[in-house]
């Protein structure tokens, strides 16, 4: 993709700085939302739970999680889980993620293709993640085409997760705005920060996705450049 030792240290330091950007980014515009007070003096836990039952989704429990940013929704256990901060605090932040995180939980119970798609892709994509990369390298090394075609299989299993996570992430964030619209628990200018919220966490799968490709097609032309030879 880059040619020379030169092009692969740009290569390298692209690599590097997509997805740390995106992370700074993220816990930058969370840091400075959570310290922002909703107007609608909710929790994030009230937050979820309010809409959870305006969906009819009284089965699915809203628990506290330890850690900064380690909010997610369990499918298998019905239960979205909300970081110490996002569960007790009545931030701008607060909302935002409670609000995204039940919107998977909604995608869940209309069965939404590209989260089944995902789920499904999950185990695949696992052993493509973590096997990949000593396949590759072992082809490489010891220049067999074979195995870097078998490695280049395996990390596009991974690369595809990736990609069929962007639409399931946005259109969590997008439920989550219009549900907290509909519900009233944004008011004024609430509506601009809470979307800046969601466009920085969404920037992470955005990067993640990127990277990835990125490492694919480079193993692409490697296994064309083998063939060639």
């Amino acid at each position: 993709m880059f040619g020379g030792f030169g092009g692969y240290l740009i290569y390298l330091a692209i690599l590097l700085i997509i997805p740390i950007w995106a992370q700074w980014k993220v816990k930058s515009t969370y840091k400075k939302y959570s310290k922002v007070r909703n107007e609608s003096n909710m929790t994030g836990a009230e937050v979820a739970r309010r809409i959870l039952d305006e969906n009819g989704l009284y089965n699915v429990a809203v628990e506290e999680v330890k850690g900064m940013l380690s909010d997610h929704y369990d499918p298998r256990k019905k239960v979205v889980r909300l970081s110490s901060g996002n569960y007790h605090e009545p931030s701008a932040a607060a909302q935002a993620v409670a609000a995204h995180e039940v919107g998977h939980a909604i995608q869940d119970s209309e069965e939404y293709a590209f989260l089944k798609f995902r789920s499904a892709l999950a185990p695949v994509a696992s052993i493509g993640s973590n096997m990949s990369i000593f396949i590759l390298i072992a082809g490489v090394l010891f220049s067999v085409s074979g195995l870097v075609l078998i490695g280049i299989i395996f990390m596009a299993f991974a690369v595809l997760f990736q990609f069929v996570t962007l639409p399931v992430e946005f259109d969590a964030s997008n439920r989550a705005m219009n549900h907290l619209v509909s519900s009233g628990v944004i008011r004024n200018n609430e509506e601009k920060q809470t979307k800046k919220v969601l466009n920085a966490a969404a920037l992470t799968y955005v990067a993640s996705a990127l990277v990835a490709l990125l490492e694919l097609i480079r193993f692409v032309l490697i296994f064309v450049g083998m063939n060639e030879d």
